[in-house]
């Protein structure tokens, strides 16, 4: 039996994937999610050749008999589940582009609840889903993968350098998950489960594109980083590279 048993949501590709190489240890089993299990088996077969100890199990974010899924084989294998990395999400557009994504006026109000139903509202349930199993392990930690672009501070500072990337159903579904993280680590604040967001930068992935300035090699340190918290590390945060940012 692992020590720790990791869960990554979309973890076949990009950031996910990234995030269970660097999770990496004779004492972590993780296990990636993906929507298509073919390509989460090739994602599996290239973990265990660079030696993560991983399995993967055919997972959609949104589809809620997915949840059920997953806490029945986390229950049935291991009788808990240690880290939880809600890694999955989707852009909506244009990311984060040379300009608005669209404006707040304008927005297409089907791809607004696209957006929070895969951002906010999926993460929210599967969490919830989980929890009792995360209760379970001696060290319970959950990451909520954000964006800087969620940060409501920076957004609305003329001088940041994110003020010109308005990408709205993105950065509000981001803003939303964002305090899901504080209200959860203040419900959880007297137990061992530590619950923080994550900014992993802006990374080329399919997602970020070319033009990102950080490699995917960068990009899931964050993650592993809250992950693998000490008992005495932070909760109820919001980190990139082991630095906090503003709400």
């Amino acid at each position: 039996m692992p020590q720790k048993v990791a869960f990554i949501t979309g973890g076949n590709r990009g950031l996910g994937f990234q995030t269970a190489l660097d999770l990496k240890s004779p004492e972590t089993k993780v296990i990636i999610g993906s929507r298509d299990l073919k390509q989460g088996e090739d994602a599996l077969a290239k973990l265990r050749t660079a030696g993560v100890d991983a399995d993967v199990i055919k997972f959609d974010m949104t589809n809620l008999s997915d949840h059920k899924a997953a806490y029945d084989y986390f229950n049935s294998k291991y009788d808990r589940l240690d880290i939880l990395i809600n890694n999955a999400g989707i852009a909506g557009g244009k990311f984060p582009g040379n300009g608005p994504e669209h404006s707040a006026s304008d927005v297409p109000l089907d791809l607004l609840h696209k957006v929070f139903e895969t951002n906010f509202f999926s993460q929210v349930a599967l969490t919830k889903s989980l929890l009792p199993l995360i209760k379970k392990s001696p060290a319970g930690r959950i990451v909520n993968l954000s964006s800087i672009l969620g940060s409501l501070t920076l957004n609305a500072d003329p001088n940041s350098f994110i003020y010109n990337y308005k990408t709205f159903a993105y950065s509000a579904s981001k803003a939303a998950l964002n305090d899901f993280t504080v209200h959860l680590a203040y419900e959880l604040r007297d137990t061992n489960i530590k619950v923080n967001s994550a900014h992993p930068g802006w990374v080329k992935t399919d997602m970020g594109g070319d033009q990102a300035p950080m490699e995917i090699g960068e990009g899931g340190k964050t993650s592993a980083e809250l992950a693998t918290l000490p008992v005495d590390g932070p909760t109820g945060g919001f980190f990139h590279l082991g630095q906090p940012l503003p709400w």
